[in-house]
């Protein structure tokens, strides 16, 4: 029985070619002396480092047991949380509808809203959310409005850029069909593009919604609303297990968000 090198007549066959190996190793050493370089210019302060454990152990410590003396006004912020990533999420799909539409090739009116349309969402999803309600507090005040501003100005460009990729890759088929028959813009919109990217709208809203619930949770540490708010006063004065209280209660809201995304993927989708 012959084997394949006898067959064709050669022996040194290997997955990659010398030039692919050469070109690999390189790729590799490079990205351990970018590591080795990083590593050797930063500060790090390695006593801190290595008593962390210490450090760890102590804080938990002092977080035991929980306090739920305030457990009542806990619930209550937290709840504004809620309300924070809903109304934000909420008004971020329903803005970002035409920016998507804009922002896809095959729909966009011409090049100039095209480009539009991309910088929209290039501009929202460049900020970070904390940025976004840094701001939105030194123009609108502390509280849930600058919250939800900033969490809806950062999903504008996550849920547009989806959706807009979305209407691109649709069938263009019901589109034509439509055009033949010359049906408005309108009802080519609203019975050829929007049914194909409907499973989309929806799975893309209930993630972002999930996202939202756990970044709203950290909007009141720069005074945006929601449990923030109370975790960082906790924090200041060192009331410990306050602060275990808090930190329960949000792991609690995000497995509870979590339960309902599950839920509602499996009865929408």
């Amino acid at each position: 029985m012959t084997t394949l090198a006898e067959k064709f007549g050669r022996d040194d066959w290997t997955r990659f070619t010398l030039r692919q190996r050469m070109t690999r190793y390189a790729v590799i050493f490079g990205c351990a002396l970018a590591i080795a370089w990083a590593l050797t210019s930063i500060e790090v302060i390695w006593p801190w480092v290595w008593g962390a454990p210490e450090q760890i152990g102590d804080l938990f410590g002092r977080m035991y047991p929980p306090d739920p003396s305030n457990l009542e006004t806990i619930l209550k912020v937290l709840w504004d949380t809620v309300n924070i990533a809903t109304f934000a999420t909420s008004f971020a799909v329903i803005l970002s509808l035409p920016v998507a539409y804009i922002a896809a090739q095959n729909t966009t009116p011409n090049r100039a809203t095209l480009w539009l349309g991309r910088l929209i969402l290039v501009t929202s999803r460049s900020v970070n959310t904390i940025i976004w309600a840094l701001l939105f507090v030194a123009i609108f005040g502390p509280g849930v409005v600058a919250g939800i501003l900033a969490i809806m100005f950062r999903s504008i460009g996550f849920v547009g850029k989806l959706l807009g990729e979305a209407i691109e890759e649709i069938d263009k088929r019901p589109v034509e069909a439509l055009e033949a028959t010359g049906a408005s813009r309108f009802k080519v919109i609203a019975y050829a593009i929007v049914p194909q990217v409907m499973p989309t709208f929806w799975a893309v809203a209930i993630l972002r919604w999930d996202i939202n619930l756990r970044e709203s949770t950290v909007l009141g540490l720069v005074g945006a609303g929601g449990i923030g708010i109370i975790l960082q006063g906790a924090i200041d004065t060192f009331n410990w297990p306050e602060v275990a209280t808090i930190l329960i209660a949000i792991i609690v809201l995000v497995i509870i968000g979590e339960v309902i995304s599950a839920y509602l993927r499996r009865r929408i989708l």
